[in-house]
């Protein structure tokens, strides 16, 4: 029974792409401001969220590592790299966003089983929606089901908050990944001085493949976090 597990990176679209009113829409809070600092700076928050959202932003890179074996894939936009087959996990650039997805898709059908950390939350929507958005066809359709249990999709953002059972500041509060990995003793994908919030820039300064290191670093580190899961936490009730 074969286990997936991913992340994906999303980069927000320019604002010129869309049109003036779609831009009124999405800027409407700074435009509520007036003119200067705090309405510049309001704008400029805004269009850092763009990057949250499938209907204004793209996915740059999906990293997969199949969870027995260790070997995997990670597919990224890129302009002049070359695919990279000699290691366990072969780095393979897109120009396209489309193929980049349509690629996943194909590859998705042949996991049982599929484990993110906050994948419920954002990555499979966000997934779904911009696969739709593009036309590409969606292979598993089912990693929105049930809520409450772990199969086909096992969130460990889910299960380690207890599917949320103490709210945002009880005992059992969601951390970020980061905090995970360095609380239970696993190298934090952050280690190397990257972190999601450099990916805008690092693709400003066309960086692509270091965003697809960072993007796996984070899904090894879910496949250590997935591990101590289940064989410490699996089960509670």
């Amino acid at each position: 029974m074969a286990t997936l597990v991913f992340d994906i990176e999303t980069n927000g679209l320019p604002i010129e792409a869309f049109d003036e009113v779609q831009q009124e829409y999405l800027m409407r809070d700074a435009l509520r401001l007036p003119e200067g600092p705090e309405r510049d700076a309001r704008r400029a928050e805004l269009e850092r969220q763009l990057s949250l959202y499938p209907l204004t932003a793209q996915v740059i890179c999906i990293a997969m590592v199949n969870a027995d074996s260790g070997r995997g894939q990670v597919l990224y936009m890129a302009e002049d790299y070359e695919p990279d087959d000699e290691a366990e996990v072969k780095f393979v650039p897109f120009a396209d966003e489309s193929e980049l997805l349509h690629d996943f898709w194909e590859l998705a059908k042949r996991y049982d089983h599929v484990v993110t950390f906050n994948g419920r939350g954002f990555d499979v929507p966000f997934l779904y929606l911009r696969s739709a958005v593009l036309a590409v066809p969606i292979s598993r359709k089912d990693w929105l089901g049930y809520r409450f249990q772990t199969e086909p999709h096992c969130d460990l953002a889910e299960q380690l908050t207890f599917y949320s059972v103490s709210g945002r500041d009880g005992a059992a509060r969601k951390f970020n990944l980061d905090f995970y990995c360095k609380a239970f003793g696993i190298p934090s994908p952050k280690a190397e001085g990257v972190s999601g919030m450099d990916v805008a820039h690092l693709v400003a300064e066309s960086r692509f493949r270091e965003i697809a290191e960072y993007c796996l670093r984070d899904v090894r580190a879910t496949v250590e976090l997935h591990r101590i899961w289940r064989d410490r936490l699996a089960g509670i009730k």
